[in-house]
């Protein structure tokens, strides 16, 4: 057998493209044939991508997400189960618009110079664009997507799926259309559902205004954050309990400005607490306010129009201005009237739009609702039966929470990109109609003059329908039979609401069934600091630069390291050296291991020597623990497992320890043992290749052991517990323990490796059998020259008495043996005397300066007992360091 070269330095640029188009031109991404669903065979595992904006570029949170689907996906297809993840992109309907807006902007255009169906061919022609640039990213970050199933949330099927669901809703009475307050974005000139603010607590002002009672000279005192909003009141409210405001209930004030009155009314909402005790009620631009006008049968005036200026209701002096500039001149004009009072600076939430950031305005508008109760009351039903499952478990009372809690669901958007309402309005009978096709005369009176409705639904009306939709329903198609329901979702928290419970209510309203069994919920990326990475902070990191500058590997790798369920990963651009270094140990080790292979020849069955089992046993619980791991979403354990084995038991042990057979041994020998180390790599590699798939398949095609498979559809190791072998663990475990004692002293007395050392060992009764028959690779491993055994007669020379340390010696003690390094020997007993004094040195200024820190109260009452616990832990350790260079000295001082 020849030796395999494998490139000297590791660069995964030279071979991460051609494998990715390796593996999906073989179809090693859809899902194995005639196994899904098939009698006998293995349940499919499946999983639907979080679809981004396809007009996003993915970021470092996209590339944890993908990353960690990526890992599961890819050791389900290796265990033989028929594994689909179905990629897509959403149409993001409000994000995408914005785009094409602004580039409209930029040649002095708007969307109604063009009309809405030029506007919405524009819309397709960035799209097309931007799905090229996210196919290819995905691409790039190795993600084992079926791309032979991708889906749009715009295209024809889905599309299909969207008007049969808005059309049953509205057969079963849980679709309505009413006039509403709603979360109003002047800038996108859409309703926004109340998961798409985000409230962020911003710097304002309290406002304090007298309102005057009418028929007298007195006044009440309101307290708001909003005064132009007052040109909108239509009454005062105080708590029906207040003994200060009883005998105003059924009174009217002067509405200040307006040449209004309105009335005091009694309500519970009211905190007597709080302020004055009095409040304004403005019914069409607060939620609350809205809730009491309701109550009490309020007028509601609705004063801006959808840009987000005020309207033809309030006095003419206000008509046209902007939110803005109506604040100012209202303050001005209650300041000349001496109505003003005063100010106050305060810190309030402030509602923002999750896309432009504009602020939010309650607006009454008539719009499109779901009733989310009746669909909420079944999607508890499912958790509590255990037909879904969160990790971490924590999020389950997030869920109930939020489920018990659900308001009705605003799905019209005032947009014209997305799925456009499937309403018609009939001019001449008035009545609405909703079809599941296109309509051109009226169902109930046969008039020709109808209108679709302008508006088109949220996009996440169309999201959530994804697990089914994406597999053909409406229509009983293979796939939907075959794959659903899927299996796990795999998503960041900040969406759970949005995405997560919506796409259980749809699919147990719509298929009967939960869409998926397992939802793995994993944290966000931040920085270093804990911030959110964001383009204002600069803080943020690409996924691709990443890609570009350490590997696709080591991105997944150091991700799924840090992926501590129910925790953030906190990340900077070093933070991916870990998973580099590491796939380039794998290459490194692999390196080595190829370029021995001159002249050797592989043995059938090759017997195993004490180390072989030994390696053999090691990998079996690694993949035990690894398996546990993957299937419980713990990434971190596994990635951790694969990192511990790999490099400490394979690499550090096992590869340095069949050096003795590979220098040293018969041709026979040779044979044996490259043999056993190959099917150890060729193990290794499977077991690793979830979270490194690009370097260990380039490795994994060049092993002459493996008969040209590919490793992404080879069998993930499993558990044998023929393999288990605790006793052989626990005896290499002492072996282990010798060899480190003697390192440690090694490195301790700063002898170079080179130096054989002289050892002599005094092993416990029931080790010597052990020591014996493992002297030549104890000696290998420690460096040891000359070994000899007391008591046995093995070894040059003849051993002191027992008890009795050698003269210069250094005892290197453990659980079974003590061993004697014949430090003189080696090393300059003057200077190394001097080297641990000065040590102790030290360590005696470092042991002052910890003890002074733990002895001041103040330190250990006020620091965080993490750091406190830290400290006493570094003392300890200190004066442990310090005790044994005194040994030392001591031993190096006797004759």
């Amino acid at each position: 057998m020849k030796a395999i070269e494998l490139e000297k330095a590791f660069d995964p640029k030279t071979f991460e493209d051609r494998i990715y188009a390796r593996w999906k031109d073989s179809g090693a991404f859809k899902p194995a044939a005639g196994k899904g669903g098939s009698a006998g065979g293995a349940d499919p595992f499946v999983v639907v991508i979080p679809p981004p904006n396809v007009t996003g570029v993915l970021h470092l949170g996209h590339g944890l997400n993908n990353s960690l689907q990526d890992i599961v996906v890819r050791f389900h297809r290796m265990r033989g189960e028929p594994t689909l993840w179905v990629p897509g992109t959403d149409h993001a309907g409000i994000a995408t618009q914005n785009v094409v807006e602004r580039r409209l902007k930029t040649k002095g255009q708007t969307r109604h110079d063009l009309g809405r169906e030029k506007f919405v061919e524009e819309t397709w022609k960035v799209k097309n664009e931007h799905h090229e640039i996210i196919s290819r990213q995905l691409a790039r970050i190795g993600a084992s997507v079926d791309w032979s199933r991708e889906r749009f949330t715009l295209d024809e099927g889905l599309s299909k799926a969207v008007r049969e669901v808005f059309v049953t809703l509205y057969e079963r009475d849980l679709l309505y259309k009413g006039n509403y307050l709603v979360n109003w974005c002047p800038s996108c000139g859409t309703a926004l559902s109340d998961d798409e603010v985000e409230h962020e607590d911003t710097p304002g002002k309290m406002y304090h205004i007298r309102y005057p009672i009418v028929g007298g000279s007195a006044f009440i005192e309101i307290a708001t954050t909003r005064p132009e909003t007052l040109l909108g009141d239509t009454a005062v409210a105080v708590h029906p309990e207040d003994p200060r405001y009883t005998a105003l209930v059924g009174k009217k004030v002067q509405l200040p400005l307006t040449g209004r009155d309105i009335p005091v009314v009694a309500d519970t909402y009211v905190d007597r607490e709080f302020g004055t005790g009095v409040v304004k009620i403005t019914p069409a631009h607060d939620p609350n306010d809205w809730e009491v006008a309701k109550r009490h049968d309020l007028a509601v005036i609705n004063i801006l129009t959808p840009d987000g200026r005020l309207n033809g209701e309030v006095p003419e002096k206000y008509r046209g201005m902007t939110v803005k500039a109506a604040r100012e001149a209202v303050l001005e004009d209650l300041t000349t009237a001496g109505l003003f009072i005063r100010d106050e600076a305060i810190s309030h939430a402030v509602g923002h739009c999750y896309r432009c950031h504009t602020v939010i305005e309650p607006f009454l508008s008539e719009q499109w609702f779901v009733r989310m109760k009746p669909l909420a009351e079944k999607a508890l039903a499912a958790w509590r039966k255990g037909e879904i499952i969160f990790y971490p478990k924590r999020w389950e009372n997030t869920y109930q929470h939020w489920m018990e809690n659900i308001r009705d669901w605003c799905v019209s958007r005032q947009l014209w990109w997305g799925h456009r309402i499937p309403a018609w309005y009939c001019k001449d009978c008035g009545k609405t109609a909703v079809s599941r096709t296109d309509l051109s005369t009226c169902p109930h009176c046969g008039s020709k003059n109808i209108e679709q409705d302008p508006d088109v639904l949220d996009t996440w009306f169309s999201s959530w329908l994804w697990p089914f939709s994406t597999l053909g329903w409406p229509e009983e198609t293979v796939d939907l039979k075959t794959f659903y329901p899927t299996t796990a979702l795999v998503t960041a928290y900040d969406i759970i609401f949005f995405w997560v419970s919506r796409m259980i209510m749809a699919g147990l309203e719509f298929t009967g069934k939960a869409p998926f069994r397992d939802i793995y919920i994993h944290g966000l990326i931040r920085d270093k600091q804990g911030r959110k990475m964001s383009k204002s902070l600069g803080n943020g990191l690409d996924p691709l630069e990443l890609v570009d500058e350490f590997g696709a590997d080591a991105l997944k790798f150091t991700l799924a390291f840090m992926c501590a369920q129910g925790q953030d990963l906190l990340v900077d651009k070093e933070s991916f050296k870990l998973g580099s270094k590491f796939a380039n140990k794998i290459w490194n080790a692999s390196r080595y291991i190829l370029m021995n292979l001159e002249g050797r020849n592989l043995v059938k069955t090759p017997a195993l020597l004490p180390v072989d089992k030994w390696i053999y046993s090691r990998l079996n619980g690694a993949a035990k623990a690894m398996t546990e791991a993957f299937l419980s979403y713990r990434y971190n354990d596994a990635a951790q497992t694969a990192y511990e084995y790999f490099w400490n038991d394979f690499c550090d042990w096992y590869v340095e320890a069949t050096k003795l057979s590979l220098k040293n041994g018969s041709d026979e020998e040779k044979d044996r043992a490259a043999t056993v180390l190959l099917d150890v790599l060729a193990s290794s590699l499977r077991l690793l290749h979830p979270l490194l798939p690009f370097v260990t398949e380039e490795i994994y095609g060049k092993l002459p052991n493996i008969n040209g498979e590919l490793l992404i559809t080879a069998p993930y190791p499993e558990y044998d517990e023929k393999r288990a072998d605790p006793r052989g663990e626990a005896e290499f475990a002492f072996l282990q323990e010798l060899v480190r004692g003697v390192r440690t002293l090694r490195s301790e007395c700063t002898i170079t490796s080179d130096r054989k050392l002289r050892v002599l060992l005094r092993p416990d009764e029931g080790q010597a059998g052990i020591l014996e028959a493992n002297a030549e690779l104890v000696k290998l491993l420690a460096g040891i020259g000359d070994l000899e055994l007391a008591g046995t007669g093995k070894g040059q020379g003849s051993g002191p008495e027992a008890g009795r340390r050698p003269p210069g010696s250094i005892a290197a003690v453990g659980a079974g043996f003590e061993a004697f390094v014949f430090i003189a020997e080696a090393a300059d007993l003057g200077a190394l005397k001097q080297k641990f004094t000065k040590d102790i040195d030290k360590d005696r200024k470092f042991i002052a300066s910890l003890k002074a820190k733990l002895g001041n109260e103040k330190f250990v009452q006020n620091a965080p007992p993490e750091l406190v616990q830290g400290e006493k832990e570094k003392l300890a350790e200190a004066l442990k360091r310090t005790e044994k260079l005194e040994s030392y000295i001591k031993d190096l001082g006797q004759p």
